[in-house]
């Protein structure tokens, strides 16, 4: 797949994860910022006049803010003197009463400022989130299989976080910090030239160190945001194998893994606080020379009769407000630099394209048969080592079909080629002749259905899990389909029914009990072609015989195709198919094969023999271990 993140790496840079990476080249850093840029300038697009209304209103506030300081001024030399008999305290009270509009100008456009940047931003990010979480459901299977679990609730929490956060502190930050040095630095010179050139005089000192602290942050975040997402891949995978590692008491070894990760975000951390140290008294320490170099220079001119007292004031209350946005610059760095990795990350995993893509003309399938045709088909994973040389074959349909062989076969490749998870190197997969490429997934995913050995159950009631086969279902519906497979008594028999909770992943139920709500789920959709993809291989007898029964009412008139492991599921079949390196070395009724003395008649005999050993509750698997003849 072009552009697949995988864990030992790629050379398509466009699907590479930052946590996979320590070092990125210059040119390829500069393809992620533009593909961040062109990410957060489509997300910009809708909210453009409400975002030059929000500049707009930035910029009353931050003239309100600049005008104090130049009030002040005015009020000192203008209204303080003494004044001659007969004149009152007009002026000052003037400048009194304008200083206040000011602020309270101020006041309220910084909270019409703060409502609005915070809509826009909370736009935002229900646009993006809305946008990752439907990418990552049309991506193909080939990149979930790739892309741990962990990573995809990085991309969703973590990364989106930053973003938020920037979006609703950083932006104010930014807006503000650069209007106020801009106007601060224009009116130190109208107020007074020489001295304000004193004033600006550390500015190229402040440039320096800000450029040096933004190189440095810049790689302390980026190394954060990789080290977060190791800590919430580790403890997502951790969660969900908890039975694994409890039952080989893995929880040291796990234990050590999260420290290690843990301490490694730690570190990361420590570091990005040295910088924001080293920085910020810095800023500190060159505003407070400053100013106090400008007390100084503009003191002697005020004694001299230069500068006036007012005009004094005025540029160190401007001071202040020149060097405070520095340090919300740095502040904002923080943010920003957080956010431009979790930035980078997403519109990699945006940019990612489906190795499964939909036709842009989708052929009509009104009512599939379900006769199913393998035209050449040719396939390889990525590695290139190919699981089906060749292969032509052809299921009329209603025929139900059930595929044998050693691990590693191309049984389950096939069946994956079936449900278009893949799409062949080369030849074609046909439905009732139409090319499953030139459906449209809503189509095929209507005509073909596959039903696993994990049976995956969903947070939520039995209906909901068996309506998930078809949404629009009412509740007669769902009974009726758990009836037709045999799940409506033990159904009937749970306390709440059908609104039984079934926890996590299906926790409540049996083995048995959740492979019958699938079938359930599977009869509901109504495909013309079923996938059985060793859907009895982890029962025990009785939940195989329950199991068994629904099978003959589910595979009734339609296709079907069953990765069997265990004869008891291959009787049910009509043709069976021996494979053996992703080629069918037998193909026929199961009867006619045993009579052959072939393969199949070889694991039938085996089958029996085990039986006799076993006695009549034995159940073996049907399977050639690799490389047996």
């Amino acid at each position: 797949m072009s552009g697949q993140t995988t864990t030992q790496g790629t050379q398509d840079w466009r699907g590479v994860a930052a946590e996979d990476r320590d070092e990125v080249p210059e040119q390829v850093s500069f393809l992620l910022r533009d593909r961040s840029r062109r990410l957060l300038a489509d997300l910009l697009r809708p909210y453009r006049r409400r975002i030059a209304l929000l500049v707009a209103v930035i910029v009353v506030c931050n003239a309100a803010s600049l005008a104090i300081p130049l009030l002040v001024q005015v009020g000192i030399d203008s209204g303080i003197p003494p004044m001659r008999a007969g004149e009152g305290p007009g002026t000052l009270l003037a400048v009194v009463a304008a200083a206040l509009a000011a602020a309270v100008t101020q006041a309220a456009t910084r909270q019409a400022f703060l409502t609005m940047a915070g809509r826009i931003g909370q736009g935002i990010i229900l646009e993006l989130r809305r946008r990752v979480f439907r990418h990552f459901q049309r991506l193909s299977l080939s990149f979930h299989e790739d892309y741990t679990s962990g990573r995809v609730v990085s991309r969703l929490t973590s990364d989106i976080d930053a973003i938020s956060e920037m979006l609703q502190s950083g932006f104010d930050s930014l807006v503000t910090a650069v209007l106020t040095l801009a106007g601060t630095a224009v009116l130190l010179l109208v107020l007074d030239v020489h001295l304000g050139l004193v004033a600006l005089l550390p500015l190229p000192v402040l440039l320096l160190f800000t450029r040096w602290f933004r190189r440095q942050s810049s790689i302390a975040y980026r190394r954060t945001r990789e080290t977060v997402a190791l800590v919430i891949v580790h403890f997502v995978e951790s969660m969900t194998g908890m039975r694994a590692v409890q039952a080989f008491r893995g929880e040291r070894r796990n234990q050590e893994i999260f420290s290690r990760l843990n301490a490694d975000y730690r570190d990361a951390n420590i570091r990005s606080m040295r910088l924001i140290a080293v920085f910020m008294p810095g800023v500190k320490l060159i505003g407070n020379v400053t100013i106090a170099a400008v007390l100084f220079y503009g003191g002697w001119l005020a004694i001299d009769g230069q500068v006036t007292v007012g005009v004094l004031t005025a540029f160190l209350l401007y001071l202040r407000q020149f060097y405070e946005p520095m340090q919300e610059i740095s502040q904002f760095y923080n943010t920003f630099q957080s956010a431009g990795a979790a930035l980078e990350k997403l519109s990699g995993v945006l940019e990612e394209r489906p190795a499964v893509a939909e036709p842009r003309e989708p052929a009509a399938l009104e009512r599939p048969r379900g006769r199913l045709r393998f035209d050449g088909v040719e396939f390889s994973y990525l590695d290139g080592t190919p699981v089906l040389p060749r292969l032509d074959l052809t299921v009329p349909a209603g025929q139900v079909v059930a595929l044998v062989g050693a691990t590693g076969a191309g049984k389950t490749t096939l069946a994956k080629l079936v449900a278009r998870f893949y799409d062949p190197g080369a030849g074609r997969v046909l439905l009732d002749g139409v090319d499953l490429r030139d459906l449209s997934e809503d189509a095929l995913r209507r005509a073909v259905v596959l039903v696993t050995q994990e049976n995956f159950l969903f947070t939520g009631s039995i209906a909901d899990n068996i309506r998930f086969g078809r949404p629009g279902a009412d509740a007669d519906e769902v009974a009726a389909a758990a009836r037709a497979v045999g799940a409506h008594g033990f159904v009937s028999a749970l306390p709440d029914g059908y609104d039984t909770q079934v926890g996590k992943q299906g926790g409540r139920l049996s083995a048995g009990q959740r492979q019958l709500v699938a079938f359930a789920r599977a009869f509901l959709a109504d495909p013309a072609v079923l996938i059985l993809d060793e859907a009895t291989s982890s029962l025990d007898v009785p939940g195989e015989r329950l199991v068994q029964r629904a099978m003959r009412t589910i595979l009734t008139d339609r296709t079907a195709l069953i990765i069997a492991h265990r004869l008891s599921t291959v009787e049910i079949a009509d043709r069976v198919l021996v494979m053996d390196g992703g080629r069918i070395v037998e193909d026929g009724p199961p009867a006619r094969l045993i009579a052959e003395a072939g393969r199949f008649a070889g694991l039938h005999r085996a089958w029996l023999d085990s039986i006799s050993h076993r006695g009549p509750g034995g159940a073996p698997d049907l399977q050639e271990s690799p490389g047996r003849n």
